[in-house]
């Protein structure tokens, strides 16, 4: 009887040490929460000294590898330069992982980066799952040919194979304006860009599609862009769904920069005004 006794005495001052060390309503704190969990909060990114962001590689303008310096650069690079400067105080402060449409997802999801600035298209199903910031370029679904095709136009394409990215919302851009014409498509899944211009140049496919911007990157004397323009789309910095601090901290700076011109003049930089 006096070990049971015993045994609840102790059980009882567990839980109230354990309490006090609580704040006074009962909640955890900012601290507390970070330790305790893999949020990522402005303070564990400072703790860190890095912030750690998802970019393309293969995409021109918006995120390439220079293979004279092994260096990533593009809009979306300096975008996350902005952020690391604003945030650490030191533009150079970033660690950059190469992502595709296909791993940018479960990367973000395990933590191995904190955000996502990759041509990442916002949607009302991605939202369901990740934060978005709001806009930082605005964009539309396009078509890269052959010109030896004699496409004028989708509505020549009956029956025409379209390479899209795996995991890409282009084909659902795509489908639906082919039922506009009465015409169908079919589709090729690749993991990179490269590989899709890989397949239109060796005839696997009879067109490239994503978003206009990055199609540009892929020009070259045999190859044209149509002028069908495809659903908009809303390219936003992604964060996980519990990071809601950080997720809130980067809205403010993207209206911030949005507001003054600084996209405007990065945009401009990049050559990706049309």
């Amino acid at each position: 009887m006096k070990k049971r006794n015993l045994l609840a005495t102790v059980i009882l001052s567990s839980v109230l040490f354990i309490g006090a060390c609580s704040s006074d309503d009962g909640s955890t704190t900012e601290a507390d929460t970070t330790k305790g969990s893999d949020q990522v909060t402005i303070a564990s990114i400072k703790e860190a000294g890095v912030l750690k962001v998802g970019v393309k590689e293969d995409v021109p303008n918006f995120g390439l590898k220079n293979t004279d310096t092994g260096e990533i650069e593009g809009f979306e690079i300096d975008i996350a330069r902005k952020l690391a400067e604003d945030i650490l105080g030191d533009p150079d402060a970033i660690e950059l992982t190469p992502v595709t449409a296909k791993t940018r997802g479960p990367l973000l999801d395990n933590g191995e980066v904190d955000m996502i600035i990759a041509t990442f298209t916002v949607t009302e199903e991605r939202k369901e799952t990740y934060n978005f910031t709001d806009a930082y370029y605005e964009d539309a679904v396009g078509l890269l040919v052959k010109k030896d095709k004699n496409y004028e136009g989708l509505e020549d394409m009956d029956e025409a194979n379209v390479g899209v990215a795996q995991s890409s919302t282009t084909s659902e851009a795509i489908t639906s304006e082919a039922e506009q014409y009465g015409i169908t498509v079919e589709f090729s899944e690749y993991a990179t860009y490269p590989e899709i211009k890989a397949a239109l140049d060796s005839g696997r496919v009879d067109a490239f599609s994503v978003d206009r911007s990055i199609l540009a990157g892929y020009l070259d004397d045999s190859t044209e862009i149509l002028p069908d323009r495809f659903a908009t789309q809303d390219y936003g910095i992604a964060t996980k769904k519990t990071n809601v601090e950080l997720a809130k901290y980067a809205n403010e700076l993207i209206t911030t920069w949005g507001e003054d011109d600084t996209l405007n003049g990065l945009i401009s930089k990049w050559g990706l005004s049309e």
